[in-house]
């Protein structure tokens, strides 16, 4: 007699598995344990926007030097020639830390240039992690003179004319921007401060923005530099300016001391609102990326006659992620939101952490 039992058993080891149909992913992600979703591979578009920093102080060799803004990066939604690549298609769900860049402090006594802007990030896994840097140190007036600082946006350089009375003070650099270097480019140079000894204490000149670089005095050579304008960028529908550069302070001497307009998209006006007064410059606008204005310079000796440059503005950092996504932030401070047409929207004003699901 035939064992039906045995060869029951024999059959069911040898035999394939044929009841279950033969799937293939064709490179999607399998979630959750035992299998689970089948999340196809997507894309996400990003603005990093890192802190502006702050404008020089001014002296009595001339106005403090406006800083620089933030870097600006983006995948899209603003100006094509800068407009990097989405991350990814990938396995992108995730959690993944952000940091938004404070903005740097303005020139102020004992110090003389302004401080550099933090950077901003988004801490994808490589190779999709983008950092913006923080923008460059604007020159700081006084007997001795600074240079601009390089950054996101370079800052500019100080007044650097014959400070008191007679000793000779030369031009002063602008800082270098998209340093380091990306590509597309986060950032343009500050402009340097040109005028010769003996040019009877300028202005100072404007720090570099996104959409241009700053711009040295004016033929009134008073009259600071403006900083260079930012772009405008419509990842949220809000088409919203980031990253202008800040002016240069204005000059006592020759005229009232004018300040440099600050860049469109935050940055800040250079100090100097009357005859023979200097004043402090304007901040750069919160989450922006603006770069602070430079202090306008006063008559009289370096201390207490210098005027404080202005702060840089914070950055920002925007996701806009598929409408078939659920984004989640930390703190409470950031938010979420749906765009017009669908997508899903993170924007984050503090450092947090973004869940994609």
């Amino acid at each position: 007699m035939r064992n039906i039992k045995d060869e029951s058993l024999k059959i069911s080891k040898n035999k394939k598995n044929n009841t279950r149909p033969k799937t293939k992913s064709f490179g999607y992600t399998i979630l959750g344990m035992g299998g689970g979703t089948v999340v196809p591979p997507f894309s996400f578009d990003y603005l990093v926007v890192g802190g502006g920093a702050g404008g020089g102080i001014s002296g009595y060799s001339g106005g403090g030097g406006g800083a620089g803004a933030g870097g600006y990066r983006t995948s899209g939604y603003g100006p094509s020639p800068l407009r990097g690549s989405s991350i990814g298609p990938g396995k992108n769900c995730g959690t993944y830390p952000i940091v938004v860049g404070a903005g740097g402090a303005g020139g102020s006594p004992p110090s003389k240039t302004g401080t550099d802007g933090v950077n901003s990030s988004f801490a994808a896994p490589s190779p999709f992690g983008i950092t913006s840097e923080g923008g460059g140190g604007g020159g700081g007036g006084n007997p001795s003179k600074n240079c601009g600082q390089p950054g996101g946006s370079g800052g500019g350089g100080a007044g650097g004319g014959t400070p008191f009375p007679t000793c000779a003070s030369g031009p002063t650099s602008g800082g270098e921007g998209n340093n380091p270097p990306t590509t597309p480019p986060q950032g343009n140079d500050g402009a340097a401060q040109l005028l010769t000894p003996h040019a009877d204490q300028p202005g100072g000149a404007g720090g570099g923005g996104m959409g241009a670089a700053g711009q040295a005095n004016p033929p009134c050579r008073a009259r600071g530099g403006n900083g260079g304008g930012g772009v405008s960028n419509d990842i949220n529908g809000s088409c919203t300016a980031y990253a202008g550069g800040g002016g240069g302070g204005g000059s006592h001497n020759a005229g009232p001391p004018n300040g440099g307009c600050g860049g469109s998209g935050g940055g800040g006006k250079g100090g100097g609102t009357g005859p023979n007064t200097g004043g402090p410059g304007v901040a750069g606008s919160a989450n922006t990326g603006g770069g602070g204005g430079g202090g306008g310079s006063k008559p009289g000796s370096y201390s207490p006659s210098a005027a404080d440059g202005g702060n840089g503005g914070s950055g920002i950092v925007i996701i806009r992620a598929p409408a078939d996504k659920t984004l989640t932030v930390t703190p409470g401070t950031n938010s979420t939101s749906t765009h017009p047409s669908g997508c899903k929207l993170a924007t984050f004003t503090v450092t947090g952490c973004l869940t994609i699901s």
